[in-house]
């Protein structure tokens, strides 16, 4: 008994150790096998070692769900375990399976962690219903006032959900609110385009005295390349510089200046902050050449692709449609063929459908409607809007009525695509007409745009004068010196009724 107890003992501390050195999912068959061999698969404590480095090595839960189905019993870490990594994965609502299976559990409970990784699931798959419920669940017992983790699943769950009140409501509820939690709240307004909002957010997360990390710097950097507050951004660089374990630009705080200052009009700066970073990775690349293609630069944008290749990193699909963005505005239709048709054999990246769109464009904006086409028609995947949007546009710039025709026809059959896609459309269409003098045909797409009911979003725009941002939207008059501003324009621009 004591020989086979040392041999089993042995065994198990033999396969504990190959586990915890395991790196792929290759690796831990075997392992598994070996388990099954010296009679250790119904070991609870071994097997949830196993399901547990399954879960960290591959996105692939699939044998980690086998492994689960054939145990006899179960304990809470392994339910943990499965919840949390089906949460991160691909299809987060399987959590919600192995949640419903521990509640029925008579001798489990869930805890803290299981809640926090159920409401991760729930964020990403916005099921509000669930989340509220289990919001309820944890209020009643007490966790949500005394563990952090919940309470930041709790204000992920109504941020992803765009409920900005409630989430404010509960957020204001937490006694210390940590710098995760401000992070949250500012990343969910940028993620819906409210990026004036997060900076006040971060503004207010200051005024608290809350201390930013590195990611919070970079969310609020990422607000201000969003709203255009160019003053802001400078003000973040200074305190960034300032701080006392200030020793070199973060990779990640770097990358974010870069875009910000690209993308409120300050391109030596950004190329400043981009020459002085120790360390650069993809993203950065990205930022920069993007700022690059924004700008008109293209040939330094195609230079950039070189010298990072030279670095040693590797252009993703990102950098790559950066410099064919590039190309598209500085008119080199050429170079952006080129790069489209020898990103898979030189790069080995598959060209997706804004790559093509892309150069499409390219093509359009030059002219050259028959090759657009045939590039269109050898598309791998089917077209969307983008693409036919981009062809119809260069046609109101061509006046070329046919085929202007022929892209609202196909934009108007595509499936996907939204009412206010088709109703762009068919306003550029009637313009085509009236511009191509066929006022018949383009009073007929106007009875057709006013039967849909159509009703055009004005147009705005944005300017920051000593760090103050005001908007401008078409057809307002409700701004305080409205009628100044009005005055001024008609002495700089007298006789021209589009200034009024």
């Amino acid at each position: 008994m004591s020989h086979h107890h040392g041999t089993t003992t042995l065994a198990r501390s033999r396969c504990l150790t190959l586990l915890r050195h395991c790196t792929k999912t290759t690796q831990l068959k075997p392992i598994h096998a070996l388990l099954v061999t010296q009679g250790l698969h119904e070991n609870l404590y071994v097997i949830t070692k196993l399901i547990t480095s399954l879960t960290s090595v591959s996105t692939n839960l699939h044998y980690s769900s086998l492994l689960f189905n054939q145990l006899q019993n179960s304990n809470l870490f392994i339910y943990n375990t499965l919840i949390k990594a089906h949460s991160k994965s691909p299809h987060p609502q399987t959590s919600f399976h192995y949640f419903n299976l521990l509640l029925k559990e008579e001798t489990i409970t869930p805890n803290c962690q299981t809640f926090n990784f159920v409401l991760v699931a729930c964020a990403k798959t916005s099921s509000l219903l669930s989340g509220m419920q289990i919001q309820n669940w944890v209020f009643k017992n007490g966790m949500f006032s005394s563990d952090s983790y919940v309470q930041t699943g709790v204000i992920r769950l109504y941020v992803e959900a765009r409920l900005w009140d409630d989430a404010r409501k509960v957020f204001d509820e937490i006694a210390y609110v940590d710098v995760v939690k401000w992070n949250v709240l500012m990343s969910g307004l940028i993620r819906c385009r409210l990026g004036a909002q997060a900076l006040s957010v971060f503004k207010e997360m200051l005024v608290f005295g809350v201390e930013p990390d590195e990611f919070c710097l970079t969310t609020a950097l990422t607000a201000c390349a969003q709203s255009g507050s160019l003053w802001e951004g400078k003000w973040i660089h200074e305190y960034v510089k300032k701080r006392e374990n200030y020793l070199e630009l973060d990779v990640f705080i770097g990358t974010a200046l870069v875009d910000m200052y690209a993308k409120c009009g300050c391109l030596d700066l950004a190329v400043e902050v981009f020459e002085g970073m120790s360390k650069r990775n993809v993203f950065s690349w990205a930022a920069m050449i993007g700022g690059f293609a924004v700008h008109g630069h293209a040939r330094k944008a195609i230079h950039c692709l070189g010298r990072m290749q030279t670095d040693g990193i590797r252009p993703d699909g990102v950098v790559l449609l950066g410099v064919l963005t590039a190309c598209t505005h500085a008119g080199l239709v050429e170079e952006g063929l080129l790069l489209l048709n020898n990103m898979e054999g030189q790069y080995r990246i598959v060209p997706k459908h804004e790559h093509y769109g892309c150069v499409v464009d390219s093509l359009c904006r030059v002219g050259k409607f028959d090759e657009a086409l045939k590039l269109i028609r050898r598309m791998p995947m089917k077209p969307l809007a983008s693409v036919w949007g981009a062809l119809l546009n260069s046609c109101r710039i061509h006046n070329n009525v046919e085929l202007a025709e022929l892209a609202v026809k196909e934009l108007l059959e595509l499936e996907d695509c939204d009412v206010d896609e088709e109703d762009a459309a068919l306003v550029q269409l009637s313009n085509i007409y009236f511009g191509a003098q066929k006022s018949e045909d383009g009073h007929r797409v106007r009875r057709m745009i006013g039967d849909r009911g159509l009703r055009k979003a004005p147009g705005c725009s944005m300017i920051e004068v000593d760090g103050r941002t005001t908007e401008f939207v078409s057809g307002d008059v409700s701004h305080p010196i409205h009628f100044q501003i009005h005055a001024l324009l008609k002495l700089l621009f007298p006789g021209d009724p589009d200034t009024l």
